[in-house]
């Protein structure tokens, strides 16, 4: 079975028979699946109302179990963001009934998020949609092909960090 990369890899090694172009094998293949996961999350999203940014803040209250509630510094660490953007991703939020904001019970001077039940129920359909979309994509792949794919793209990134 052939593939865009496979074409793409066969004309730069006919251009320039000189570079290793293995790479592109894999690093072509995983972008274009990225562009294809990126359409499926954002439709699996908006289904449920919520964009991408929504759905990472969501998510990590959620993630984080009961009483559903984090700091805004957990919520910036869980999702790779700065302060001001995630100020800006929580106001959204609590203009939505998704997310309140809560004084902390130990320090009055800082402030909780914390999910609400409309958020919780938002983030909730949202994942599942979410789930099937991800399994779509994943096709006719076996258990085992599943695993290994996990299990070689897991050392590849723990070799990132």
């Amino acid at each position: 079975m052939q593939d865009e990369v496979d074409a793409l890899i066969s004309a730069w090694g006919r251009e320039r028979p000189d570079l290793a172009t293995e790479p592109m094998a894999i690093w072509s293949r995983i972008k274009r699946l990225d562009q294809h996961l990126d359409a499926s999350r954002r439709h699996a999203y908006a289904e449920h109302g919520i964009d991408v940014h929504e759905f990472d803040v969501l998510a990590a209250l959620r993630r984080g179990g009961a009483p559903y509630r984090l700091s805004p510094g957990q919520l910036v660490a869980a999702t790779h963001v700065t302060s001001g953007t995630m100020t800006h991703r929580i106001d959204r939020l609590v203009s939505r009934g998704f997310v309140e904001r809560e004084s902390h019970p130990d320090d009055g001077r800082a402030v909780l998020v914390r999910l609400t039940e409309q958020g919780r129920g938002v983030v909730d359909a949202a994942l599942s949609s979410l789930l099937a979309a991800e399994e779509a994509l994943l096709g006719s792949l076996s258990t085992e092909a599943r695993q290994r794919l996990a299990d070689d793209l897991r050392t590849l990134l723990v070799l990132q960090d």
